[in-house]
């Protein structure tokens, strides 16, 4: 069993490549403004607002999962984020590390969706 930070160390690159595709699929425009509209949607604003999209939906062992990552201890908190919304923001890419390493790819793929859905991408 993986630590829930090492998880979320995967898992921040899972995310991390899942939105940079999302915002190429969805628009074509110069990196500078791909890299705004990505930092937008990794930031742990966001994803502690996708940490309740997804708690509602997950099965008894995914959220399992997003409380141990949600309960890790020691990683600080950076200066542009509240404690409460970085641990649920690291949660969140403790799950995407865990199923990326069971080779959960169409769960991760319905669970980013459910994430995104409805976000409007704002430059």
């Amino acid at each position: 069993m993986y630590s829930p930070l090492t998880l979320a160390f995967l898992g921040d690159s899972v995310y991390d490549t899942l939105v940079r595709e999302e915002l190429l699929r969805r628009a074509n425009m110069p990196v500078s403004k791909l890299h705004s509209a990505k930092i937008k949607l990794v930031c742990a604003e966001f994803q502690s607002e996708a940490y309740d999209r997804l708690s509602e939906i997950l099965t008894d062992k995914e959220l399992a999962v997003l409380k141990r990552g949600r309960n890790a201890t020691g990683n600080t908190v950076p200066k542009h984020a509240e404690a409460a919304e970085y641990h649920r923001a690291t949660a969140v890419e403790c799950l995407f590390g865990y199923l990326q390493l069971l080779g959960k790819q169409d769960r991760i793929a319905e669970l980013f969706g459910v994430i995104m859905d409805g976000v409007e991408i704002k430059i």
